[in-house]
């Protein structure tokens, strides 16, 4: 029963956070930088101030590890740039989806090489029925056009996907081994939040320009910062308490779903029928993940 209360905390999370590509589509005139930056720095501080007293009592144990401290908050920093960008560039569907669905991967990887968990054969199929979605829809999509800069920056928008895909893995991963050290579940993930947000925060000075040029550009910047970032983050992190980071950003396959939806919906990307299988196979994924929650990966 405690396993459902982690799943059920971050397919919520999932959600909310499968909103952010269409809400950052209402501002195209800020910087996808500007966007990340600042929903994430902001949140990160949010998350800050939410755990400040978890934190005076846990912050000497996440000080005793530095490098899981900067591998993490590296990892948050990084994460929203090239997560925004490549949504930026390569479609809000697709951006996501690439994002997410390698995160998993890597994040498998983290687990069996450092931490020494053995991998599930449930693990495995869930996750391979769920790359041939993500395969299948990343080529359902229709283009526009096909010209060579429209491929490359689609392409460029993809590898920033895989960046932010490994980063978020890296921060997630960091995030439960802290969790592991006897470090509650909001001191860890705000501690790393805050850290990169003294990275974050400062570098709105070059890029954050038009981020209140308009009401429209405030409301979808304080809606970014938070519900998905702070909000999701809070969910995100009472999830990594019951279940193992690999299968917590398995089942954040959700989130490319809803964004996909909206993107067709809301904002009108169009994708052709072996899109749509693509999207039943990582439903099926899902389910595979969500009937039976086990303690192994």
């Amino acid at each position: 029963m405690e396993n459902y209360k982690g799943v059920i905390a971050i397919i919520i999370a999932s959600i909310l956070w499968g909103t952010t590509g269409t809400a950052a589509n209402y501002s195209p005139n800020v910087s996808s930088l500007a966007i990340g930056a600042f929903s994430m720095g902001i949140g990160g501080i949010l998350l800050v101030i939410t755990a400040r007293r978890k934190l005076l009592v846990d912050y000497m144990i996440i000080l005793a590890q530095p490098k899981l401290l900067i591998l993490g908050a590296a990892s948050v920093a990084i994460y929203p740039l090239a997560f925004y960008t490549s949504m930026r560039l390569s479609g809000v569907a697709i951006g996501t989806v690439v994002s997410i669905a390698t995160a998993p991967f890597f994040e498998a990887i983290l687990e069996h090489l450092i931490s020494k968990k053995n991998i599930s054969l449930q693990w495995i199929l869930s996750f391979v029925v769920g790359a041939i979605g993500i395969a299948l829809l990343t080529l359902g999509r229709e283009q526009s056009n096909n010209t060579a800069s429209s491929i490359n920056q689609q392409s460029l928008g993809i590898l920033l996907g895989c960046i932010a895909g490994l980063t978020y893995a890296g921060y997630s991963w960091a995030a439960k081994r802290l969790i592991e050290s006897g470090v509650h579940s909001k001191s860890s993930m705000s501690g790393l939040f805050g850290c990169a947000a003294l990275f974050l925060l400062p570098s709105l000075w070059f890029t954050g320009d038009n981020l209140f040029s308009s009401s429209t550009n405030a409301l979808v910047s304080l809606y970014m910062a938070i519900i998905p970032m702070f909000l999701g983050y809070l969910l995100f992190s009472f999830g990594l308490i019951y279940i193992n980071a690999s299968k917590a950003t398995l089942l954040t396959l959700i989130e490319p779903l809803v964004a996909t939806l909206l993107a067709v919906f809301i904002i009108g990307e169009r994708f052709k029928v072996i899109g749509w299988i693509g999207v039943a196979f990582v439903s099926l994924c899902l389910l595979m993940q969500t009937i039976k929650p086990q303690e192994q990966l």
